[in-house]
């Protein structure tokens, strides 16, 4: 049985005060087409600042360690030393929660060092690898391994790292190995875990895209194309890089209008469907040129960009396609939904990131259809009633809700008199596809059954029951489990698979698709993915398969 923990009440009356506040400003927000909020739990004891869903449909979120008390006890009466703590040098509180979401509950875990703005992603196994942070933290790894019986929790490795990781970002390989890539004065990169190869590997466009006084370029974009190749963006362009080698194979084109796109003028970026080994990405949101010292310096709030670039990274002559967004939005994420379209929500529509720089909270999510024409491709969504500025996080649930956390642009958890208090609660996000109205659409998969392993480039039936209609073709979808933190979702990945035959059987309400899985590692890296079948743009509940 898991160990009580006690979460403190006193946030929770600050939240529906906050939450009444922004309510009457309600005619501020802009109507939108679809989509619902729920708000799942109004205290999950920290402040969400990453964010990773796991095969056993836990969700794992932590903040930093050295702040003061966070608002959940951890169990038992625990307590941990924190030398580097600000505010206190005992502290008997959890910085690591686990949610729950088929019971939607939370869980405290114990980290014993500062994860403060770090990276991670899952390992083939399912294993979550963190890595890095700041201080005491800088240089570890940390290892959760999932369990259903609630007694996993986080194991730490000293020296993980041959450097410090903070703000930088992973990637899952081909081989199962994550690169870790950049850092605050880190121009280079290295592997998890370690071979006999060199530690560390200098990567030159990191400093190339260094803005003196801003950075510009932390927490790169970074994705794996079909040649096993890395597209790294940071700042306002980017390179295709073989880490192998440490070969720059291509460079690409600033965006036009040269402003920054990364962190702390934070933008967003997805690696958009992949189908027909087409590999596009798509990058939007983020701050003109000058605008963090604007804001840190002058408290000039000027505001973000309303822009998205487009490019196909295969092309022989790559060149970026800009396109208007609704809304301008700086710290805002992408996250793909199984009907292959994009989700942008959260974030501000003027400042930066980092403490205390963001302004003009956007309230409504965008939906971006990749298929449609320039100029119909955003699709306004309905809008919440809490701020999620800097440090907020959005996670794709197997069952097509986004789960939406943190903010907390402090440098302590603060709920009475800031413009954004700390915000402790956790809200999910249903996409219209979710409706009730369209229940009758929705697929619901019979077979395969959960957890079932699959191989690359094998014939996958998927059996499955629809009550209403059907409509050819029947898309199959494949989306791997991202690591979010800072408006970015390392590893993002979701495949269209190839179709290759479908049959009703008999006169019965049951269905059978079969496609083509992944034919090789560089479009598909092992680990367990979610496969969704989507009747009519209505998704499935995904299942869990792993990829080997």
């Amino acid at each position: 049985m898991a160990a009580k923990a006690t979460i403190r009440i006193f946030t929770d009356v600050n939240y529906l005060r906050c939450l009444a506040f922004f309510f009457l400003l309600s005619c501020h927000l802009t109507s939108g087409a679809g989509g619902t909020w729920r708000l799942l739990l109004p205290n999950v004891g920290i402040s969400a600042m990453h964010s990773q869903l796991l095969h056993n449909d836990r969700v794992i979120m932590y903040d930093r360690t050295n702040f003061g008390p966070s608002n959940i006890s951890l169990p038992n009466g625990a307590c941990r030393k924190s030398p580097n703590d600000a505010v206190s040098k005992t502290d008997c509180t959890a910085h690591s929660v686990e949610y729950n979401v088929a019971l939607n509950s939370i869980r405290p875990l114990t980290v014993q060092s500062n994860t403060w703005c770090s990276s991670g992603g899952v390992t083939p196994d399912g294993t979550l690898l963190q890595t890095g942070g700041s201080r005491d933290g800088e240089r570890k790894t940390r290892l959760f391994a999932p369990c259903d019986d609630d007694s996993c929790d986080w194991t730490e490795v000293d020296n993980g790292l041959a450097a410090s990781r903070w703000y930088a970002s992973n990637h899952v390989l081909p081989d199962g190995r994550q690169i870790i890539i950049g850092g605050r004065d880190q121009f280079n990169y290295e592997f998890f875990p370690k071979t006999n190869a060199p530690n560390l590997y200098e990567l030159p466009f990191l400093a190339q895209t260094t803005d003196p006084g801003q950075e510009n370029n932390l927490y790169p974009y970074v994705f794996l194309n079909t040649d096993g190749n890395l597209f790294i963006f940071a700042n306002n362009r980017a390179i295709l890089l073989n880490y192998a080698t440490n070969t720059v194979v291509k460079t690409y084109p600033e965006i036009p209008g040269g402003d920054p796109r990364s962190y702390p003028s934070t933008g967003s970026a997805v690696l958009l469907p992949i189908k027909n080994l087409v590999l596009e990405v798509l990058v939007c949101g983020g701050a003109p040129k000058g605008s963090y010292i604007l804001a840190s310096q002058r408290k000039t709030f000027i505001k973000a960009l309303d822009t998205c670039a487009r490019i196909n990274i295969n092309d022989e002559n790559p060149q970026w396609a800009v396109e208007k967004m609704p809304r301008a939005r700086v710290m805002g994420d992408m996250t793909l939904l199984p009907d292959g379209h994009v989700l942008l929500i959260n974030g501000g529509s003027s400042g930066t990131a980092a403490w205390e720089l963001g302004r003009e909270p956007v309230f409504n999510p965008d939906i971006y259809h990749p298929d449609r024409p320039v100029g119909s491709r955003f699709e306004p969504q309905n809008a919440n009633a809490i701020p999620r500025m800097y440090h907020s996080t959005a996670t794709l649930l197997r069952d097509g809700r986004v789960i939406v956390g943190g903010s907390n642009p402090h440098a302590y958890y603060n709920f009475t008199g800031v413009l954004f208090p700390t915000e402790l609660s956790l809200e999910a996000f249903s996409p219209s596809y979710l409706e009730s109205k369209y229940s009758s659409l929705r697929p619901v998969i019979m077979d395969p059954m959960p957890q079932t392993t699959i191989n690359y480039g094998q014939i996958l039936r998927l059996r499955f029951t629809v009550q209403g209609r059907v409509k050819t073709p029947v898309k199959v979808t494949m989306v791997y489990p991202s690591f979010n933190t800072h408006s970015f979702s390392m590893s993002q990945r979701l495949l269209v698979l190839d179709h290759v035959l479908f049959l009703r059987i008999g006169l019965s309400r049951i269905y059978e698709v079969s496609v083509r899985t992944p034919s090789s590692v560089n479009l598909a890296p092992p680990g367990y993915y979610m496969v969704f079948v989507v009747n009519q743009d209505i998704p499935s509940e995904g299942v869990w398969v792993r990829l080997e």
